[in-house]
């Protein structure tokens, strides 16, 4: 029996298990060489910024595991998805990668970005968190959070605090913190973390929900650092309770990570969470990260995939029990 190419039987198998050797060889023979150029690393955030910061810093280290220089590239906007739908975008051989903001979890499932994180992502490794906290004026009424809390339960809907976007974590873990006390808070949304700080000191909200923001104006003796929002209490803040601490059981890091498109070459795949494992348990990722009182919360690619893949079945409670859906559209 012959092929429509004129081949027999045996002949067409053997051609074509020589084109599938010669495809695993060429990409095995890549891969070994990988990297042979730089490398461009997508930073969702601003320049100069926390985030930009410890991204330099982490691939200052993965570039010389690697011997290629690692260029941080800044793409901001969309609350860090359009820097993530950029690197997702790129071809998937390794030479973009890129950091992956733990919210696309939600954002995904609010419709407010075409990504599926359970699908579209190459995990490489879980990096470091984020400081939160919610703070006070140092004049305010609330000395402690359980000031906060009682306060609340005696006038539902009253207190109102100030946050980075409606469904951001700063709203999300507000939210949260609110159902475990089991209090009603009215939430004023703005564009960032710049604008919720400057409507706390003007005296415009009673509380700020957000980031590290508040850091140096609580050192100063201008604010009051109610409760951070962490596993453990944060060294610069040590005699700041966490929320657990507290007793509200709930837990706010927002750890951010990096990925890859979807698609790359399990060789390369290795090469670089290997790289990333090593600048994220480096001394100077570590340095950086202390800087923004930041936890360095590794996870390597594998169980980083497993992790996001717990948040978004949280985060799909979350958006149920928020009602957040109906937030974005009102």
């Amino acid at each position: 029996m012959t092929s429509r190419l004129g081949l027999t039987r045996r002949q067409f198998q053997l051609s074509t298990l020589l084109a599938t050797l010669s495809v695993v060889s060429t990409t095995s023979v890549l891969a070994a060489s990988f990297p042979e150029r730089p490398i461009t690393f997508i930073c969702p955030w601003p320049a100069g910024g926390t985030a930009d910061q410890t991204m330099r810093a982490l691939c200052a280290v993965a570039g010389k595991e690697l011997g290629q220089p690692i260029a941080v590239e800044n793409k901001v906007g969309a609350s860090g998805m359009l820097g993530l739908k950029a690197m997702l975008s790129a071809k998937p051989d390794g030479y973009t990668v890129g950091q992956i903001p733990i919210s696309v979890t939600r954002f995904s499932q609010l419709g407010s970005v075409t990504i599926d994180p359970q699908k579209d992502i190459t995990y490489l490794a879980r990096t470091s968190g984020q400081l939160f906290g919610a703070a006070v004026l140092a004049t305010s009424r609330f000395k402690t959070i359980q000031d906060l809390v009682k306060e609340a339960k005696a006038n539902a809907g009253k207190i109102t605090y100030a946050h980075a976007g409606v469904g951001g974590a700063t709203h999300v873990g507000m939210e949260e913190f609110a159902l475990a006390a089991g209090i009603q808070l009215l939430h004023v949304p703005f564009k960032g973390g710049a604008d919720a700080l400057q409507a706390l000191l003007g005296g415009h909200v009673d509380v700020l929900a957000d980031s590290s923001s508040w850091a140096s104006h609580v050192e100063a003796g201008k604010l009051r650092l109610l409760a951070t929002w962490g596993e453990q209490r944060t060294s610069r803040f040590k005699n700041v309770p966490t929320l657990k601490d507290a007793g509200y059981n709930v837990v706010v890091d927002a750890p951010n990570g990096v990925g890859a498109p979807k698609g790359l070459d399990p060789a390369i795949t290795a090469r670089l969470r290997q790289a990333f494992r090593v600048a994220t348990l480096s001394a100077e990722f570590k340095a950086a990260c202390d800087k923004i009182d930041a936890p360095v919360l590794y996870l390597d690619g594998v169980d980083y995939e497993k992790y996001v893949a717990q948040v978004y079945a949280k985060e799909t409670v979350l958006i149920e029990r928020l009602k957040l859906k109906e937030l974005l559209k009102s």
